[in-house]
């Protein structure tokens, strides 16, 4: 498995716009999109080929084009702020859900919703999530994933924190991580630090 830090500079600019704790609803759901769209663009560099025979205005021609299917798989609910950027990348991508809570008393996440394309096996699954934190949720919906068949699995997020990297390492190691930026820490809260707040909230209004 590797990790993978997206070394861009207008990733770097645009996470520092959502960081900002004054950033409104509106800017912030926008560039986490964006940032998600630039994210595709890295990741996709060695997604598989296939050679296809076309006839273009000119003449009959040897062309390329994915050779599997893309499903893109958020963690409900800060998840969906990723979807559009990847889709506006790879528009022929599909979509899947998974919806998780976590337990008061156990503290482990429970599946209250999952709905896939039937295609999954044979796709290229990006599991998207903003935050890896404790690493908890990005665990249990690759448990899902993996029941379900799937075999290509890479995990996409914004920020995440050591201690969720090196729990999703030690739990799914066949699991490619990419994010934006690897945090300093977890603090006493579970937050990431420096982070960006609640995202879900953030993206949604909802605080």
């Amino acid at each position: 498995m590797t990790v993978t830090i997206l070394n861009h500079s207008l990733v770097k600019h645009k996470l520092t716009n959502i960081r900002k704790k004054d950033t409104k609803t509106r800017d912030f759901y926008q560039n986490v999109s964006e940032i998600a769209g630039l994210m595709a663009y890295e990741i996709s560099r060695d997604f598989p080929l296939r050679k296809v025979e076309i006839e273009t205005p000119i003449c009959k021609s040897e062309q390329y084009e994915l050779a599997q299917d893309v499903v893109i798989v958020p963690i409900l609910r800060a998840g969906l702020g990723m979807v559009d950027g990847i889709r506006g990348m790879i528009p022929t991508a599909k979509v899947g859900f998974i919806g998780l809570y976590r337990n008061e008393e156990t503290l482990e996440p429970v599946e209250y919703y999952a709905k896939f394309p039937d295609t999954m096996p044979n796709s290229i699954v990006l599991l998207v999530d903003p935050m890896l934190a404790t690493g908890g949720s990005a665990i249990a919906a690759v448990d899902m994933l993996k029941k379900r068949g799937c075999k290509d699995i890479r995990y996409v997020g914004l920020v995440g924190a050591p201690q969720g990297v090196e729990a999703m390492q030690k739990a799914h190691p066949d699991v490619d991580i990419y994010l934006a930026s690897l945090d300093e820490k977890l603090n006493e809260n579970g937050y990431i630090v420096p982070g960006l707040g609640d995202c879900g909230d953030r993206l949604f209004g909802t605080k």
